[in-house]
């Protein structure tokens, strides 16, 4: 019998958490700080309707072998939603132009639209070239037009920093990577792009992303309440409060491991982890106008929030009768007053209800990030300690790659032994 732990019931402990019960020679054992499962995916209800307290969490994925898993602890057809991706970009002047915007450049007056199309002229002789950082990117990719009227100010919101620091490496996958030709053609043709991560997506019917957590948590033996402050490693055994484990899987804050664990000399890595930075996020919860869309992105500079996700579209039973409710996302913390001044300068009249802060959100990656990360595994991996989740990789993990990174380390390491 091996004596697993695994810190945290997020979607990647809860993961690892099962993946690893199905072997019977494992003992796994799982602890959580909080009362309840789920990390950053948890939700609550409030007057009747449902606060996902970070984020709008979906469900799709482009590996199979994520979507098997998955599919095998959930009814696709009667506990989930197959929902398209109406997304709107909400600029200044108050028009909504469709996401995603390089599509639908034919919403703007024609000297944006002449503007756009002499970018793309000049991006079609310049290749589209990759570039440094990520301000690079965008211009790259997109043109000026586009960046000066969104990708610029959306983004500096989001980042809350010069564009220019921003490492590429977190980039794949996470926005629609057009030719030129192909944003010529579908301002053209008026195609409905359908090719970008999350286009369509699946969506709980009742207790949203809640569902997925709880879900997952069942059949496992959690500790709830027990925030592990202290690791001690000795005589070839992983002690937590004095419980001896064969294999710990580290799902927190790649900081916190590296402070609580003694007894493995890692002095090279703690002023580097240390220095790893990151945003977090304020979630208000708010009752909102009647609209057709899930995301709602704000480039507006008047005020402070990056997007409104108005997860009372994904499902009905997220509202109590008559209501719709939405989540307006700000990039770091917020003072209370500055979010109900900020709500009045946006689009479809965010009401306040609640709001929650969650300090680790995003994790902001230099071009040596990875290569710490993975050097900080294969140092644990001999003392049977690994780690997985979207904050101890330090990745920009959507829910369905936190699965497959579970997934995967199950496969990799653990399993050999």
């Amino acid at each position: 019998m091996s004596k697993i732990a695994v810190i945290g019931a997020g979607i990647s402990g809860l993961t690892v958490a099962q993946e690893l019960s199905h072997d019977s020679s494992n003992q796994v054992i799982v602890f959580e700080k909080e009362t309840n499962p789920g990390g950053l995916i948890r939700c609550k209800r409030i007057n009747g309707s449902l606060f996902h307290i970070c984020g709008g969490h979906i469900f799709n994925s482009k590996r199979q072998d994520v979507l098997d898993w998955f599919w095998q602890r959930f009814d696709k057809e009667n506990e989930f939603i197959k929902a398209d991706r109406h997304s709107v970009v909400a600029m200044p002047s108050g028009l909504m132009v469709p996401y995603p915007i390089e599509d639908h450049v034919y919403y703007f007056d024609q000297a944006i639209q002449d503007r756009f199309y002499r970018d793309l002229v000049q991006l079609e002789l310049e290749g589209q070239p990759r570039g440094n950082n990520f301000e690079e990117f965008l211009l790259n990719r997109f043109g000026e037009t586009l960046f000066n009227l969104y990708f610029g100010p959306y983004n500096r919101k989001v980042w809350k920093c010069d564009l220019t620091k921003v490492s590429l490496d977190w980039l794949e996958g996470k926005l629609p990577m057009p030719t030129v030709q192909e944003m010529r053609d579908h301002n053209a043709n008026h195609v409905e792009e359908k090719q970008f991560v999350h286009s369509t997506f699946y969506y709980e019917k009742e207790g949203g992303s809640q569902l997925i957590a709880n879900r997952l948590a069942e059949g496992l033996d959690i500790r709830y309440l027990s925030d592990v402050k202290c690791l001690d490693y000795k005589n070839a055994k992983i002690y937590i409060n004095e419980e001896a484990f064969d294999k710990v899987v580290y799902c927190g804050n790649i900081k916190q491991l590296v402070s609580i664990l003694s007894g493995v000399e890692l002095n090279e890595y703690k002023l580097p982890v240390e220095q790893l930075q990151a945003h977090g996020t304020t979630a208000v919860f708010c009752e909102i106008d009647k609209n057709p869309y899930s995301w709602i992105y704000q480039p507006s500079e008047e005020h402070h929030a990056h997007r409104i996700i108005c997860t009372g579209n994904f499902s009905a039973t997220n509202n109590k009768e008559g209501v719709l409710t939405g989540t307006v996302e700000f990039t770091d913390e917020m003072a209370l007053a500055d979010i109900k001044t900020d709500l009045e300068k946006m689009p479809f009249h965010p009401k306040y209800i609640a709001h929650h802060y969650s300090p680790y959100t995003y994790p902001i990656q230099t071009k040596e990030t990875r290569q710490l990360i993975q050097s900080l595994k294969n140092k644990l991996a001999p003392y049977n300690i690994y780690f997985t989740g979207r904050f101890a990789d330090w990745e920009y993990y959507n829910m369905d790659v936190a699965i497959g990174a579970a997934l995967d380390l199950c496969k990799n390491f653990l399993q050999r032994g």
